[in-house]
């Protein structure tokens, strides 16, 4: 088989290196292309565009392959793979990166950080830039710089004719504000130009673990505690066990607990007081606050969630922590039945907060809390331990319902939350406008192996 104009590698079933590149980050997933298309720029992709819309063959456009839902891979169709197109180039003097689609955060903050600059990214090194960035793009950096998309200036974009755009605010500028938060629904992003701030290479940053007995007073006092919170302090609450990651004592592995996970990008003087009277509070089992670099704190969490590990999510955002919300989190956060899975909650707010709500597709500026529930389990425990874990999800979705805001995380969907959730995450009149958009750019929707979005 060969693509008129394609310089990269075709893969199809009979090549050996098959399984590796259908296989995506959520080994739940199974799915078997027809074929996976290697693309080696920006050129290849749009080839490997023009060859599936004339052969009308289903296309999946893969960038990290870390979504949950596997929307990376399809059956029987076209993977147009950006795997191979992971560079980084900064420019320091304009504080500046040009970002290659196939790039991971890891790599971002790799390149970045050796001038002492960060963007907000994942938290964690091997989720896909493409991804996160095109759904919104929430971590530690986002109370103090925004979101991932409100620190993106510019793309190169590949359409469904495969014609290849900029899009910014003076070029194509509404397909610019949907690619901000309406994820891959019009065209595949190959190049992202993105804002760079002063980070680290320092920053005050790390976990303080309490058991979970204390879960309903820790919560309580983070309440207010992230209420009052500087920009510079980004936090994320994780419910769970304690990993067993070297630097935690042994005794500690598996234990369940509440922990809030910390970091302070400011001044490092600033961060010791930012932090101060969170370590206080209560009995810690332990506490890992201390100066680190930051390419180190955001590669932290890699090994606690796998390549090949089976995962199902439910999420939700949420209006406030109201002690009725703490006591549906606290009722159910420890009763699924994995040892790997946890729920992790996000502190918005800051400079997210303050970005118009119509300024880019992303719709929860207006949010406390965003919560996903993380159902996780080794491949070799399929069955009752995905049946169980599925379960414990939903149970903890539906337990929060009665406290949730109107919107949810595009980027946190599963494969099986049907498209009103899709509607949920944007809004009516967000929804109304990118399904315009989309109708401009991908008439056909060629482009629905995704959160898909209808053209109007």
């Amino acid at each position: 088989m060969e693509i008129d104009g394609f310089r990269g590698r075709l893969i199809t079933a009979d090549h050996s290196d098959y399984d590796t590149a259908r296989a995506v980050w959520n080994g739940a997933v199974d799915r078997r292309p027809r074929l996976i298309a290697r693309c080696s720029g920006t050129a290849d992709v749009a080839a490997a565009v023009r060859f599936a819309r004339a052969h009308d063959l289903e296309i999946a456009v893969r960038g990290g392959g870390h979504n949950v839902a596997g929307t990376a891979v399809c059956d029987d169709g076209i993977v147009i793979s950006l795997s191979a197109m992971r560079a980084v180039g900064v420019d320091p003097a304009d504080r500046t990166a040009r970002v290659q689609g196939g790039a991971l955060w890891g790599d971002v903050d790799h390149e970045t950080q050796a001038h002492g600059l960060a963007t907000t990214g994942g938290i964690v090194g091997h989720t896909g830039v493409a991804g996160l960035t095109l759904g919104g793009g929430i971590g530690f950096l986002m109370r103090g710089h925004g979101l991932t998309v409100d620190n993106l200036l510019a793309a190169e974009v590949v359409t469904a004719e495969g014609s290849i755009l900029r899009a910014s605010a003076d070029d194509h500028p509404d397909l610019f504000w949907a690619l901000r938060g309406g994820g891959g629904n019009f065209g595949v992003v190959t190049t992202f130009r993105f804002a760079l701030h002063p980070v680290g290479p320092t920053v005050i940053a790390g976990p303080v673990f309490w058991a979970a007995d204390d879960t309903t007073d820790v919560l309580r006092f983070y309440r207010d505690f992230a209420a009052e919170a500087p920009d510079e302090l980004g936090t994320v609450v994780r419910l769970g066990t304690i990993p067993p990651l070297s630097v935690i004592p042994e005794e500690l592995h598996w234990r369940p607990a509440i922990a809030v996970v910390c970091c302070y990008a400011g001044a490092l003087e600033d961060g010791e007081c930012a932090v101060r009277a969170l370590r206080q509070l209560g009995r810690p089992l332990v506490d890992l606050i201390a100066p680190i670099p930051y390419v180190a704190f955001q590669g932290a969490l890699d090994d606690t969630v796998l390549h090949g590990w089976h995962y199902y999510w439910k999420s939700t955002d949420l209006a406030d922590l109201s002690d009725d919300t703490i006591a549906a989190i606290a009722d159910h956060a420890f009763s699924g039945g994995s040892p790997r899975s946890y729920s992790a909650m996000f502190h918005m707010g800051g400079a997210v907060a303050r970005v118009p709500r119509d300024a880019t597709a992303y719709a929860g500026r207006d949010v406390a809390h965003n919560i996903v529930i993380d159902g996780v389990w080794l491949p070799d425990e399929s069955g009752e331990h995905a049946t169980a874990e599925t379960a414990w999800a939903r149970r903890f979705l539906q337990a929060l319902r009665p406290h949730r805001a109107d919107s949810v995380y595009v980027n946190f969907l599963d494969s099986d939350d049907d498209t009103s959730r899709v509607r949920e995450a944007y809004g009516d009149h967000t929804y109304r406008r990118l399904a315009d958009v989309k109708a401009k750019y991908d008439p056909d929707n060629a482009f629905h192996h995704n959160k898909n979005i209808r053209p109007r």
